[in-house]
Formats: C-alpha cells, structure tokens, sequence
C-alpha cells in the first residue's frame, strides 16, 4: 500500500495518513508491521524524520522532514504552537453554530507507553474552536429519541493536549463518531449496522504553517477521509456540495 503525497520538496513530505495505520513503531501494538514512517521512507527512497502525531484512529495530514535539521526547526514550530491544524469530525447531535471550548484536560496515561511518565500532573489548559458546517437528520430512533442527529464541524485546536477534540467534544455532550473510549456507543453500533460505518470520524484537513528554509507561508491540505464522504453520501450530501463546505 501507498500513501497519497499532498506536498514535497527538498525539506519535508507530507501524506494523507488513512485511519488505523500507526504513525510509527509503538509499545501499543506490539504485533503491528505497517507504520506510516517506514511506508513513506520506503515510496520516497529516503530517510524520514516525525515532527507530530495523529493518533491511530486519526486520518487526514501527517508531515514529516526529510533533514535532522529541517525536523528540529518544524517541532520547534508545533511546540511554540504557531501551526495552525484544522480538523473536521462527524458528531452526535446539532450542535450550536460556533463555540469555543476552554476546558482543561488532566493527561491520561497509557499504562504501557506512559509508565515511566509522572503520575499526578494537574489539569492543563486546553481550547479549542468550533464551527458547525452543516447538520442532519435521519429518521431512525436510537436509544431514547426518534431520529439521529449529527453535525459535520469545523474544529481547531489552540492547545495539544492528548485526545483533546475527542474529549472536549464528549464534554459537551457531542462525542465524535467512531470513538470507542469517548463516544456513544449506541450511535457507534447504529452506524456500523445501518451504514457499515467503521473507525473515528475524525480528519486533519489543513496544516498551516512556515516553510523552514524558504520562511514563506505554507498551506497544506487534504480531502475528507473516504469512508467519512461515503457516510455523508449515504445521508444525502452530494460531493459537489461537500466541497464547498470544506472549501470554508
């Protein structure tokens, strides 16, 4: 399997990471032979260097250096918090045109890849900024209420903290679909039964950011994860109009 490449040049490649591929070798899963970093190392015929993650189940624009050098400059960027990352997710519910979300968020560790980690760091601050795109409305009841609702949003984080727009969704009550530690997970089954719908609905759209050596604004981005474009469809959204949508 190949990876589609949205941006290269002599300084840096980035690709589309598909929901379910590790971004790199991990204490997690121990048995998993396919990573992002060997996948692209191997279609480019050149060494690679990680400047940020995306979780497992996290598709959408996953970047990488191609110099030690050019990968010290770009983390630099992501820690100092001047790439701007924007995300768009499937939610239950309609939820409200625009919001921010200013919650802190205490780490969760994981009992393997973090156990080494200090056990009782307070809550961290954490936004982040919401906007509805568009919403629906399908007539099948699920769990209490008649019809399913759901929202396609807009999310961009200002903070990096661990899960932060899968948790600060769930905490006001609008969970992403697909998320199994998050989530609903009777709108989770209704989905996988009714549409065939599997993993997180959750995509990183756009990096924003400065190029390292050029110092000139660089915009790279990506289209909505496939299997998120045929749910979509499946509710009666044609693509055309989906890409006006995410053309905002």
């Amino acid at each position: 399997m190949s990876l589609t490449i949205l941006y290269q040049d002599e300084d840096m490649v980035a690709v589309h990471k598909p929901s379910g591929l590790l971004v790199h070798r991990s204490l997690i899963d121990k048995r998993e032979t396919q990573f992002a970093m060997q996948m692209v190392r191997d279609q480019i015929g050149q060494h690679v260097y990680t400047v940020h993650r995306l979780d497992r189940p996290t598709s959408g624009v996953l970047l990488m250096a191609l110099s030690s050098e050019v990968a010290r400059q770009l983390t630099e960027q992501f820690s100092e918090r001047t790439v701007n990352k924007t995300y768009h997710a499937i939610v239950r519910g309609h939820t409200q045109p625009e919001l921010t979300i200013d919650y802190a968020l205490k780490e969760k560790l994981d009992k393997i890849a973090d156990k080494h980690a200090r056990q009782d760091k307070p809550a961290q601050p954490a936004i982040t900024e919401m906007q509805c795109l568009t919403t629906f409305e399908l007539p099948f009841a699920v769990g209490r209420y008649s019809s399913a609702r759901y929202s396609l949003v807009k999310l961009c984080p200002h903070t990096g903290r661990k899960h932060q727009l899968r948790r600060h969704m769930a905490h006001i009550s609008h969970p992403i679909m697909g998320d199994t530690t998050h989530g609903d997970g009777k709108h989770n089954a209704f989905l996988r039964a009714q549409f065939g719908y599997q993993g997180l609905a959750l995509c990183c759209s756009k990096l924003q950011l400065l190029h390292p050596r050029k110092k000139t604004p660089l915009l790279i981005q990506t289209e909505l994860d496939s299997r998120m474009q045929k749910l979509i469809a499946a509710w009666g959204m044609e693509r055309s109009a989906l890409r006006r949508l995410w053309s905002n």
